[in-house]
């Protein structure tokens, strides 16, 4: 299964995959890859200010979802093994995340990865709690 395919699957990223299909992203991220998302749970898509989210899957929106989006992807699969406390990544936005190890925790700015390394076909998927905000 392909990246969207296992957060479709999984039930716990609804909110995630109905904002990748408002931004037209699915085929993206089940072309060939390979990707690492770091994708956020429902839970996180629902502590954003409320209607943020209906406001951004709105089509006059669409530009600013995706970017929001493509800042949780970085090109190529990075495991958690690859990771290291104070190392920076470009995400596909072009704008770059930062990787902070804390008392056992991984940190992607200011988001935990809850699990880490779930491994589709086209790349590895690691669980954060909180969505993560472009400057």
């Amino acid at each position: 299964m392909n990246i969207v395919e296992t957060a479709v699957s999984n039930g716990s990223f609804n909110t995630l995959v109905a904002a990748v299909k408002a931004a037209d992203l699915v085929e993206t991220l089940s072309g060939e890859g390979p990707f690492t998302v770091f994708a956020p749970v429902d839970d996180a898509f629902s502590a954003l200010p409320a209607g943020t989210v209906d406001s951004l899957v709105q089509p006059e929106n669409k530009e600013q979802l995706t970017s929001i989006l493509t800042y949780h992807v970085v090109a190529g699969k990075v495991m958690s093994s690859d990771l290291s406390d104070g190392m920076t990544a470009k995400t596909v936005n072009g704008g770059d995340i930062t990787i902070k190890i804390e008392a056992g925790k991984v940190m992607v700015n200011d988001a935990e990865v809850v699990t880490a390394d779930v491994e589709t076909s086209n790349g590895v998927i690691h669980v954060i709690n909180k969505v993560i905000m472009p400057a």
